[in-house]
């Protein structure tokens, strides 16, 4: 992985990674008011921007913000891709309901917009999943929003690496499968993929939206549908995506080991680095 340094930039200014950037009132600090995206880097480029920048609209919306300036956020996004060229990384960008009161009331603030950009390591060829005990609320006031309220994420995913897993699998109060911390899962069952449709309480993905897109339009059978928990340990491949994994298959869950041959799963990865490399921008 490269040497490069984290690149920042803070409402139109690039800043130290490091530097005091944000107000300690910022409404995302104090209580977690804000949205995100993050997306791809492939040599020096994002993937699939138009659908996140799609999507920040839709969760700012939920929150209840007002309408963001995209071409703003375009400032900062070209402005941490300047320089050396990152080959594989991550770009995250958020906006946050600015400075505001210490409780969850808001004030007529400026929103604040934040965007980052760094390296990281490829993904492995493939990982496994552990179940965590704790639900995702399906009729949650945020369900389907990609907000900074990520406590719940850390809890469930530092639980994950202590047992060696890659993610950890959320199901939702009904005892259906819904998510993992940062990655929608799928399972292939008798040769169909299946996966959670939104109503489970799970954020719909890019990559998920793509998978779906794309696998139908190769002939791939793929439907969504409420599908109980334990479809994970009777299925007979599981992956997840995600933007930064792409589709990474799972050869365990907890203590059930998967079959080492995923003919589905590798199709729908084939598929979609086809894709993908046809259009950064799809």
């Amino acid at each position: 992985m490269s040497e490069i340094t984290p690149r920042v930039w803070v409402d139109g200014a690039l800043v130290g990674p490091t530097a005091p950037a944000i107000s300690a009132l910022d409404h995302a600090v104090t209580v977690g008011d804000g949205v995100f995206e993050t997306a791809k880097i492939i040599h020096g480029r994002p993937f699939a921007l138009s659908r996140h920048h799609r999507r920040l609209e839709r969760s700012a919306a939920g929150l209840g913000l007002p309408p963001l300036d995209l071409d703003h956020l375009g400032q900062g996004i070209a402005a941490v891709l300047d320089g050396p060229t990152i080959d594989f990384g991550r770009l995250r960008y958020s906006v946050t309901g600015g400075v505001g009161p210490l409780g969850s009331d808001r004030h007529d603030a400026s929103l604040s917009y934040i965007v980052l950009a760094a390296p990281q390591p490829l993904p492995p060829a493939s990982g496994t999943l552990t179940v965590v005990p704790w639900t995702r609320n399906e009729r949650s006031a945020v369900a389907g929003l990609k907000t900074t309220s990520y406590a719940e994420n850390v809890v469930a995913l530092a639980r994950a690496k202590q047992v060696g897993a890659i993610e950890a699998v959320f199901g939702n109060t009904r005892g259906e499968l819904c998510e993992c911390t940062g990655s929608n899962v799928f399972v292939v069952v008798d040769g169909v993929v299946l996966t959670p449709p939104a109503d489970s309480g799970l954020l719909p993905g890019i990559t998920r939206e793509l998978v779906l897109e794309w696998g139908r339009a190769a002939g791939v059978e793929i439907r969504e549908e409420a599908l109980p928990l334990d479809v994970i340990t009777r299925a007979d491949e599981v992956f997840i995506t995600s933007s930064t994994k792409d589709v990474l298959p799972i050869s365990a869950v907890d203590d059930h080991v998967l079959p080492s041959e995923r003919p589905v799963t590798a199709m729908l990865q084939e598929v979609f680095h086809t894709n993908a490399a046809r259009d950064l921008d799809p």
